[in-house]
Protein backbone atom coordinates (compact mmCIF):
# COMPACT_ATOMS: atom_id res chain seq x y z
CA UNK A 1 0.00 0.00 0.00
CA UNK A 2 1.28 3.21 -1.23
CA UNK A 3 2.11 5.36 1.50
CA UNK A 4 -0.31 8.72 1.59
CA UNK A 5 1.71 11.34 0.89
CA UNK A 6 1.87 13.67 3.56
CA UNK A 7 0.06 16.94 3.18
CA UNK A 8 1.94 20.43 3.38
CA UNK A 9 0.29 22.68 6.52
CA UNK A 10 -1.66 25.53 5.00
CA UNK A 11 -0.98 28.45 6.86
CA UNK A 12 -3.34 31.44 6.89
CA UNK A 13 -1.50 34.42 4.97
CA UNK A 14 -0.16 37.36 7.11
CA UNK A 15 -2.46 39.09 6.13
CA UNK A 16 -4.79 37.08 7.77
CA UNK A 17 -3.33 37.19 10.89
CA UNK A 18 -2.26 40.79 11.24
CA UNK A 19 -6.19 41.19 10.65
CA UNK A 20 -6.90 39.30 13.67
CA UNK A 21 -4.38 40.59 16.19
CA UNK A 22 -6.06 43.76 15.07
CA UNK A 23 -9.57 42.86 16.04
CA UNK A 24 -8.35 41.26 19.46
CA UNK A 25 -6.09 44.55 20.50
CA UNK A 26 -9.31 46.80 19.93
CA UNK A 27 -11.32 44.08 20.81
CA UNK A 28 -9.21 44.27 23.93
CA UNK A 29 -9.07 47.82 24.26
CA UNK A 30 -12.74 48.44 24.11
CA UNK A 31 -12.86 46.46 27.70
CA UNK A 32 -10.42 47.98 29.19
CA UNK A 33 -12.25 51.07 28.59
CA UNK A 34 -16.08 49.58 29.21
CA UNK A 35 -13.88 48.48 32.72
CA UNK A 36 -12.89 51.54 33.35
CA UNK A 37 -15.98 53.53 32.70
CA UNK A 38 -17.75 50.92 34.64
CA UNK A 39 -15.57 51.71 37.68
CA UNK A 40 -15.79 55.42 37.06
CA UNK A 41 -19.48 55.69 37.34
CA UNK A 42 -19.15 53.33 40.14
CA UNK A 43 -17.21 55.62 42.09
CA UNK A 44 -19.63 58.68 40.77
CA UNK A 45 -22.65 57.20 41.98
CA UNK A 46 -21.13 56.28 45.26
CA UNK A 47 -20.17 60.23 45.82
CA UNK A 48 -23.32 61.13 44.84
CA UNK A 49 -24.95 58.45 47.18
CA UNK A 50 -22.87 59.40 50.15
CA UNK A 51 -25.24 62.24 52.47
CA UNK A 52 -22.65 65.83 52.20
CA UNK A 53 -22.59 66.59 56.18
CA UNK A 54 -22.75 70.79 55.57
CA UNK A 55 -20.05 72.35 57.43
CA UNK A 56 -20.93 76.26 57.20
CA UNK A 57 -22.28 77.78 60.47
CA UNK A 58 -26.02 78.73 60.26
CA UNK A 59 -26.52 81.95 59.94
CA UNK A 60 -28.43 83.94 62.51
CA UNK A 61 -31.02 86.42 61.82
CA UNK A 62 -31.56 89.12 64.62
CA UNK A 63 -34.79 89.50 65.70
CA UNK A 64 -36.53 92.49 66.16
CA UNK A 65 -38.80 92.92 69.04
CA UNK A 66 -42.08 94.46 68.47
CA UNK A 67 -42.41 98.55 69.13
CA UNK A 68 -44.07 97.59 72.45
CA UNK A 69 -41.25 95.58 73.61
CA UNK A 70 -38.73 98.19 73.56
CA UNK A 71 -38.00 99.95 77.01
CA UNK A 72 -37.79 103.85 76.41
CA UNK A 73 -34.46 105.58 77.31
CA UNK A 74 -34.69 108.05 79.77
CA UNK A 75 -33.79 111.62 79.42
CA UNK A 76 -31.23 112.68 80.89
CA UNK A 77 -32.25 115.25 83.23
CA UNK A 78 -30.56 119.19 83.80
CA UNK A 79 -28.45 119.32 86.66
CA UNK A 80 -30.69 121.30 88.97
CA UNK A 81 -28.61 124.58 89.78
CA UNK A 82 -27.74 124.98 93.82
CA UNK A 83 -30.51 127.15 95.43
CA UNK A 84 -28.06 129.94 97.36
CA UNK A 85 -29.88 130.48 100.97
CA UNK A 86 -30.85 134.03 101.88
CA UNK A 87 -28.49 135.99 103.76
CA UNK A 88 -29.56 136.91 107.86
CA UNK A 89 -28.65 139.28 110.20
CA UNK A 90 -28.77 137.26 113.97
CA UNK A 91 -30.04 139.18 116.84
CA UNK A 92 -29.95 137.76 120.72
CA UNK A 93 -33.56 137.37 122.66
CA UNK A 94 -33.58 137.20 126.20
CA UNK A 95 -36.17 133.84 126.99
CA UNK A 96 -35.57 134.32 131.02
CA UNK A 97 -33.04 131.36 131.37
CA UNK A 98 -30.79 132.05 128.50
CA UNK A 99 -29.94 134.05 125.59
CA UNK A 100 -31.00 132.67 121.79
CA UNK A 101 -29.71 133.90 118.59
CA UNK A 102 -33.23 135.14 116.46
CA UNK A 103 -32.10 135.17 112.51
CA UNK A 104 -34.24 137.53 110.59
CA UNK A 105 -33.49 137.30 106.82
CA UNK A 106 -32.98 140.59 104.70
CA UNK A 107 -34.28 141.51 101.39
CA UNK A 108 -31.40 140.42 98.52
CA UNK A 109 -31.36 140.51 94.46
CA UNK A 110 -30.89 137.12 92.47
CA UNK A 111 -27.59 138.59 90.98
CA UNK A 112 -26.02 139.75 93.91
CA UNK A 113 -23.11 138.00 95.36
CA UNK A 114 -22.61 136.60 98.27
CA UNK A 115 -20.07 139.08 99.70
CA UNK A 116 -22.59 141.81 98.49
CA UNK A 117 -25.03 140.24 100.36
CA UNK A 118 -23.35 139.80 103.51
CA UNK A 119 -22.43 143.20 103.62
CA UNK A 120 -25.62 144.15 103.64
CA UNK A 121 -26.60 142.00 106.33
CA UNK A 122 -23.88 143.35 108.63
CA UNK A 123 -24.46 146.85 107.84
CA UNK A 124 -27.96 145.65 108.97
CA UNK A 125 -26.46 144.49 112.47
CA UNK A 126 -24.83 147.78 113.07
CA UNK A 127 -28.89 149.36 113.23
CA UNK A 128 -31.03 149.44 116.05
CA UNK A 129 -32.32 145.94 116.47
CA UNK A 130 -35.91 144.56 115.57
CA UNK A 131 -38.53 145.39 118.85
CA UNK A 132 -37.91 142.27 121.33
CA UNK A 133 -34.84 141.81 120.23
CA UNK A 134 -30.85 143.16 121.25
CA UNK A 135 -27.93 142.98 120.26
CA UNK A 136 -24.31 142.99 122.25
CA UNK A 137 -22.04 144.67 119.89
CA UNK A 138 -21.08 147.88 121.15
CA UNK A 139 -22.29 151.25 119.30
CA UNK A 140 -19.68 152.81 116.95
CA UNK A 141 -18.74 149.00 115.96
CA UNK A 142 -17.93 149.44 112.19
CA UNK A 143 -17.11 146.46 109.39
CA UNK A 144 -14.12 147.52 107.40
CA UNK A 145 -14.94 144.79 104.80
CA UNK A 146 -16.22 141.57 103.94
CA UNK A 147 -14.78 138.94 101.97
CA UNK A 148 -15.59 135.70 100.42
CA UNK A 149 -12.50 133.60 99.70
CA UNK A 150 -11.29 129.94 98.89
CA UNK A 151 -10.93 129.03 102.87
CA UNK A 152 -14.02 130.74 103.73
CA UNK A 153 -15.23 134.26 104.72
CA UNK A 154 -12.63 136.75 105.78
CA UNK A 155 -15.15 139.26 108.73
CA UNK A 156 -12.67 142.94 109.45
CA UNK A 157 -14.16 144.67 112.42
CA UNK A 158 -13.44 148.35 113.97
CA UNK A 159 -11.30 148.26 117.86
CA UNK A 160 -15.00 149.29 119.01
CA UNK A 161 -15.83 145.87 118.71
CA UNK A 162 -13.70 144.90 121.60
CA UNK A 163 -14.55 147.29 123.86
CA UNK A 164 -17.09 147.13 126.88
CA UNK A 165 -19.39 144.13 128.89
CA UNK A 166 -17.89 141.26 130.52
CA UNK A 167 -17.58 137.58 129.13
CA UNK A 168 -21.14 136.58 128.51
CA UNK A 169 -21.36 140.01 126.44
CA UNK A 170 -18.45 138.86 124.49
CA UNK A 171 -19.46 135.37 123.68
CA UNK A 172 -22.58 136.88 122.62
CA UNK A 173 -21.11 139.69 120.28
CA UNK A 174 -18.82 136.65 118.91
CA UNK A 175 -22.25 134.50 117.79
CA UNK A 176 -24.10 137.37 116.17
CA UNK A 177 -20.84 138.08 114.05
CA UNK A 178 -20.69 133.91 113.34
CA UNK A 179 -23.79 133.12 112.41
CA UNK A 180 -24.51 136.14 110.23
CA UNK A 181 -21.31 135.81 108.52
CA UNK A 182 -22.27 132.11 108.13
CA UNK A 183 -25.69 132.50 106.99
CA UNK A 184 -26.06 131.83 103.50
CA UNK A 185 -23.71 128.73 104.02
CA UNK A 186 -23.59 127.23 107.71
CA UNK A 187 -20.26 125.20 107.01
CA UNK A 188 -17.97 127.75 105.91
CA UNK A 189 -15.09 128.86 108.18
CA UNK A 190 -14.82 132.43 109.58
CA UNK A 191 -11.58 134.49 109.87
CA UNK A 192 -12.13 137.48 112.18
CA UNK A 193 -9.78 140.27 112.46
CA UNK A 194 -9.60 143.98 113.76
CA UNK A 195 -8.03 146.66 111.65
CA UNK A 196 -6.43 143.82 109.61
CA UNK A 197 -5.13 141.67 112.75
CA UNK A 198 -6.47 138.67 113.11
CA UNK A 199 -8.82 138.30 116.28
CA UNK A 200 -7.36 135.66 118.65
CA UNK A 201 -8.41 136.89 122.41
CA UNK A 202 -11.68 138.80 122.77
CA UNK A 203 -11.97 141.10 125.77
CA UNK A 204 -10.08 141.95 128.74
CA UNK A 205 -10.90 138.79 130.52
CA UNK A 206 -8.90 137.13 127.67
CA UNK A 207 -11.72 134.99 126.13
CA UNK A 208 -9.78 133.11 123.32
CA UNK A 209 -11.04 133.04 119.93
CA UNK A 210 -10.41 129.81 117.82
CA UNK A 211 -9.28 130.73 114.28
CA UNK A 212 -10.63 130.20 112.10
CA UNK A 213 -13.84 130.28 113.95
CA UNK A 214 -17.06 128.24 112.93
CA UNK A 215 -20.11 126.60 114.01
CA UNK A 216 -19.11 123.74 115.18
CA UNK A 217 -16.36 124.72 117.29
CA UNK A 218 -17.85 127.79 118.98
CA UNK A 219 -21.15 125.30 119.79
CA UNK A 220 -18.25 123.03 121.04
CA UNK A 221 -16.31 126.01 123.18
CA UNK A 222 -19.19 127.88 124.18
CA UNK A 223 -22.62 128.86 125.50
CA UNK A 224 -25.02 131.44 125.09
Amino acid sequence: MEEQQQQPTRRPPSSAIAAILAVLLVGGGGAAWLLSNNKTTQTTNNQISTPITPTQTPVQIPVTPPPSAVQPTETAKPAQPTAQQTAKVYWLKDSGTSTELVPVPIATTKTEKPADSLQTAFNTLLTSPPSGTFSSIPQGTKINSVSVKNDGIHVDLSPEFKTGGGSAAMISRLAQVLYTATSTDPNAQVWLSVDGKPLEVLGGEGLVVPVPLTRQTFEKDFSL
